[in-house]
């Protein structure tokens, strides 16, 4: 064990070397291909990049003629940019800098990920479930639950099908109910995330397993598990073959969540009756009323201690991402035991504030990157759009969101992908520390913490 350990370090420290190399290197093809003239290419990309981002604010918080500017400053600016590379002969060397910079970045990141001490979730042996009762939707995922044969397999298998009537409403929690009533040792989902959660909470509440099968169609929960998305089949192998992971479960007001709860302005639009059929116009529509709504519009928030103030968009996770995201695409969770809740407030009031967020990142400061136990939202209206794991909802003010701590016992299979690995944070110093040989190994994920780890001034 030690001798691998070593193997790793010093692999660290050549791949350290290298990501140092190239960043030198990147400076020297400027200086050395174009001159002083090669300082130009960063502030004139930077400039074009927040031109572009200035743009995309005016394209979607405003319409009209406003509207047709920013999407010419969205698109216009990349192109000034390249046009200005290639008219002054500063393209090659741009590129180069570029790929070389790539290669730094990319040889930095898998030299931290080498010497950060392994802390994934515990798995542990549990019985073979001898009644297990698995609910289907057939529709989700596109049809992956007939395209799969997970019924048949399911059978094959020993669990007992419930599969949803989708031309009706179905009270999908009810029929987790009446299963663990008639005898279930284990329920089951192949279904979307939001019903994933209803059935999770059922099982919670009987502290019964619970099985996630990925037949939605994004399947983040599957993912973060490190679950099998391309061939949800694969999930059943648990039901002979599994073993157990006790993780938490989010909830807000009475509601369970597995990955996220939306508030402000992604909520509201996918309260729309049009958002499902056309999601990207319903969104350019919505998007002006919802950007430029005055403060006493906002949101409000009490993340433990800290106070966020007059937020546009809120998104609330089980457990944190290891990088900011926005409540549309998410991300990856590297933990879904550490008994906390992520927080990501966007506050963006103009072009530049867009600017600045393209530049800066999560440094910016409209975001705010934060950890807590409890989330409270308020709002002057009595009742407030939800997006619950992507499911529309209405709840009154004030909304609590809290985590049950390892509420969930999830079963899953012995032989899965895993969770994608995710990289710690770039640190430079660190990288440079590597290159000398000095290094101290960091955990892969935050550990548990009684409060925020970040504030609105520090995100």
């Amino acid at each position: 064990m030690e001798a691998s350990d070593s193997r790793e370090s010093s692999r660290a420290g050549l791949l350290a070397r290298v990501a140092l190399l190239c960043a030198l290197a990147a400076v020297v093809v400027l200086l050395a291909v174009t001159g002083m003239g090669g300082l130009l290419i960063l502030p004139i990309g930077l400039a074009g990049l927040a031109a572009a981002a200035a743009g995309v604010w005016l394209l979607l918080a405003h319409r009209g003629v406003v509207r047709w500017a920013g999407a010419v400053l969205a698109v216009g600016a990349p192109v000034a940019v390249l046009v200005f590379y290639t008219r002054t002969g500063l393209w090659s060397a741009a590129l180069g800098a570029l790929v070389l910079w790539s290669a730094a970045l990319a040889c930095a990141r898998s030299a931290l990920r080498r010497v950060r001490e392994p802390h994934g979730m515990h798995a542990v042996a549990g019985p073979l479930p001898r009644h297990p009762v698995l609910i289907m939707n057939p529709k989700s995922g596109g049809g992956k639950v007939g395209r799969f044969g997970l019924v048949e397999k399911a059978e094959q298998l020993g669990a007992r099908v419930v599969l949803l009537d989708t031309s009706t409403y179905t009270d999908v929690a009810a029929v987790a109910r009446r299963a663990a009533a008639e005898g279930a040792d284990l329920l089951g989902v192949a279904g979307g995330d939001g019903t994933q959660a209803l059935v999770a909470a059922v099982a919670a509440e009987h502290d019964l397993p619970f099985l996630v099968v990925s037949a939605g169609t994004r399947n983040h929960f599957a993912m973060d598990l490190g679950l099998d998305r391309t061939d949800p089949s694969r999930c059943l192998d648990a039901l002979t073959d599994g073993e157990e992971l006790r993780v938490d479960l989010g909830m807000v007001a009475e509601h369970a969540f597995v990955n996220t709860v939306s508030f402000g302005a992604y909520a509201q639009i996918v309260q729309s009756s049009e958002y499902r059929d056309a999601k990207a116009g319903t969104a350019l529509d919505a998007l002006p009323d919802l950007l430029l709504a005055d403060r006493a519009g906002r949101l409000e928030a009490q993340a433990d201690s800290i106070r966020l103030e007059s937020q546009q968009a809120l998104l609330v996770s089980n457990n944190p991402y290891a990088a900011a995201v926005d409540p549309i695409t998410a991300g990856r969770r590297p933990r879904l035991d550490l008994g906390t809740l992520g927080v990501l407030g966007v506050r963006v009031d103009g072009p530049a504030q867009a600017a600045e967020l393209a530049l800066r990142g999560t440094q910016a400061s409209g975001m705010n990157v934060l950890t807590a136990r409890t989330v409270v939202v308020h709002s002057d209206a009595a009742t407030i759009p939800v997006a619950v794991d992507g499911e529309a909802l209405q709840l009154s003010t004030p909304v609590i969101c809290s985590v049950r701590a390892g509420a969930l016992r999830v079963r899953v299979p012995r032989g899965r992908p895993g969770a994608p690995v995710t990289s710690p944070p770039l640190d430079w110093r660190r990288v440079i520390a590597l290159a000398l040989g000095r290094h101290r190994p960091t955990p892969s994920a935050a550990e548990p913490s009684g409060g925020s780890t970040e504030g609105p001034d520090d995100a």
